[in-house]
C-alpha cells in the first residue's frame, strides 16, 4: 500500500480581508522600501501585512534563486509612508507632449488620434499604498516578474527570446486602514509617473465622462467561489481595466474590442484569498494576510516529518523504509527518500529504472499504476 501524504489546507477568509493584518517574521520580509514621497510625516505604525503574491510554477524558488526584487514571492506590507494615488480630473491635450510636462505628478495619457490625447490626472492619496508589478528593472517596480518557463531547472532555460509580460504590467492598491482591502488595476506607472496608452489600446468613455482602457495583452484574474477551500469552485476569468472596472474576456488576448462589462452583484477588482492573476506569461497567486497566518510554520512541518519518520513507512516496491531527510541529509539518490508521482499520487522510494524514453531524469514509470509522469522528491 502506497504512502499517502495529506496537504494541510488553510482556512479562507472568503470576501472579508484581514481586520488586524498579520505580523510576520522579520526574516521573511522583502527588502526595505525605497524612499517614497509623502506629504505628511507619519509616526511609528504597527507593522501590517496586506497579503502575499506567489509566482506559480517554481515550487517556491526561482531557478537562479531569489535576487532582490526578482523573486518567487512578494509580501505586501504597509509602507512607512503612503505612496498611493487617486484620480482628481481629466483634460484634453492637442499634442501628446503637453501631457508629459509635469513629471512630479502621476497621470495616464490615452492617445485617441494624432491630434488628440486625453490625460487623467492623479494626486497623492494618504489612505492607500501602491505596489507595482512587471518585468522592468525600473526602480518603480516593486515585484519583478518574468515569463514562467515550464519545467525550468536552470537560469539558462529560463531565458526566452520574446516576453509577453508587460514591463509595467499592473498595480495593486491597498487601504492602509482596516479592513486593508487590496484592489488590482491594469498597467503600472513608469519612472516618470506616466502610463501611456497608444492608439491600438482599447479605449472608451464611461457614463461619468471619464476615459478607461485596457492594456495590449490585458490583465485577467480569477476569484474562487466560496473562498479558497477544498470545496471551492473556480470562478470565471475576467479582465481588469486601467480604472479598475471588470469585463468578460476579449475574443483574443490582444483584441481591440473589450469584453462585456461585469456589472452584477459582487463584481469588483478586489483581491480575495486564492485569486489567480494572469500577466500573460506568468500567473500569480494572491494569499490574504489571514491565510498566511494559518500556513504551517517550518517547525510544524518539521514535526510532521518526524511523526512520519517515527511511523517507519515502507516503500511498496523496494520494501525499504522511507524517511524524510533532515537538514544534514539532503542526498536525492538515497533509496529511502520518498518521491511522489505527480499524476497518480503514489509515493515510493528512489529507483533508477523506469525512466521516460525521452531522457527526462525527473520522469518515471510508476511501479503501481504504470503511468509515466513527473516525480517530486519530498524533502
Amino acid at each position: 500500500m502506497a504512502l499517502a501524504v495529506k496537504r494541510q489546507k488553510s482556512k479562507s477568509d472568503g470576501l472579508s480581508p484581514s481586520e488586524d493584518g498579520f505580523d510576520v517574521d522579520r526574516n521573511s520580509c522583502n527588502e526595505p522600501d525605497r524612499p517614497r514621497r509623502s506629504s505628511k510625516q507619519h509616526g511609528r505604525l504597527k507593522r501590517v501585512v496586506y497579503g502575499e503574491l506567489i509566482v506559480l510554477g517554481y515550487n517556491g524558488s526561482l531557478p537562479g534563486g531569489d535576487d532582490g526584487r526578482h523573486r518567487s514571492k512578494f509580501v505586501l506590507e504597509r509602507r512607512p509612508s503612503p505612496n498611493g494615488v487617486k484620480v482628481i480630473g481629466q483634460r484634453d491635450c492637442v499634442k501628446p507632449s503637453e501631457a508629459l510636462k509635469d513629471k512630479a505628478t502621476h497621470s495616464i495619457a490615452m492617445t485617441l488620434s494624432r491630434d488628440k490625447t486625453v490625460v487623467i490626472d492623479y494626486d497623492e492619496d494618504e489612505a492607500t499604498d501602491m505596489f507595482q508589478i512587471g518585468r522592468s528593472p525600473d526602480p518603480v517596480i516593486d515585484f519583478i516578474v518574468l515569463d514562467t518557463v515550464a519545467d525550468c531547472k536552470s537560469v539558462k532555460q529560463s531565458v526566452i527570446q520574446q516576453s509577453t509580460v508587460s514591463r509595467y504590467a499592473c498595480r495593486i492598491v491597498c487601504d492602509r486602514d482596516p479592513p486593508y482591502t487590496a484592489r488590482i488595476y491594469a498597467a503600472g506607472f513608469d519612472g516618470h509617473n506616466r502610463i501611456v496608452l497608444g492608439e491600438n489600446a482599447p479605449k472608451w468613455k464611461k457614463k461619468d465622462g471619464m476615459m478607461d482602457a485596457l492594456t495590449t495583452n490585458g490583465i485577467v484574474f480569477l476569484r474562487p467561489q466560496g473562498g479558497f477551500e477544498p470545496s471551492s469552485q473556480p470562478g470565471l476569468w475576467k479582465e481588469v481595466s486601467v480604472a479598475g472596472d471588470t469585463f468578460m474576456l476579449r475574443k483574443s488576448r490582444s483584441d481591440r474590442d473589450r469584453g462585456k462589462p461585469c456589472t452584477g452583484p459582487g463584481e469588483s477588482n478586489i483581491l480575495t484569498d486564492g485569486c489567480l492573476i494572469d500577466l500573460c506569461g506568468a500567473t500569480l497567486l494572491w494569499r490574504s494576510s489571514i491565510s498566511r497566518s494559518q500556513t504551517p510554520s517550518d517547525s510544524q512541518v518539521h514535526a510532521l516529518k518526524q511523526q512520519l519518520n517515527e511511523a517507519r513507512p515502507q516503500c511498496p516496491v523496494g520494501l525499504n523504509t522511507l524517511q524524510f531527510p533532515s537538514g544534514s541529509i539532503l542526498n536525492g539518490e538515497y533509496d529511502g527518500n520518498p518521491y511522489a508521482y505527480l499524476k497518480c499520487g503514489h509515493v515510493h522510494g528512489h529507483h533508477s529504472w523506469g525512466r521516460d524514453d525521452g531522457g527526462d531524469r525527473m520522469r518515471r514509470t510508476c511501479p503501481l499504476c504504470r503511468q509515466v509522469c513527473m516525480r517530486q522528491w519530498l524533502c
